[in-house]
C-alpha cells in the first residue's frame, strides 16, 4: 500500500462530505478485498480458496502473475 495517500474530498453546498477521490491503486485494492470477502462468505467457495492458496505446485501461477497476465 501507499504511503501517503492522497484522497480528496467533494463536499454539497453545506460542506458535508458527500464522495471521495482515491487513487486507482488504492481502489483496486479496496475492490480486490471486497471481492474476496465476497467470495468467502461461500464454505465451499473458502474452502477452495484456501486450498488453492496453499497449494505449493511448481506448475501452477500465483494469484498475482494470473490477474497480471488477463490484466485485471
Amino acid at each position: 500500500m501507499m504511503d501517503k495517500i492522497d484522497i480528496q474530498y467533494i463536499s454539497n453546498e453545506n460542506g458535508e462530505k458527500v464522495a471521495v477521490i482515491v487513487p486507482i491503486d488504492l481502489w483496486n485494492d479496496i475492490e480486490s478485498e471486497i471481492e474476496t470477502q465476497y467470495l468467502l462468505k461461500s464454505p465451499a467457495m473458502k474452502k477452495r480458496l484456501l486450498e488453492a492458496k496453499n497449494c505449493q505446485n511448481d506448475l501452477g501461477m500465483s494469484l498475482e502473475e494470473v490477474r497480471a497476465e488477463l490484466a485485471i
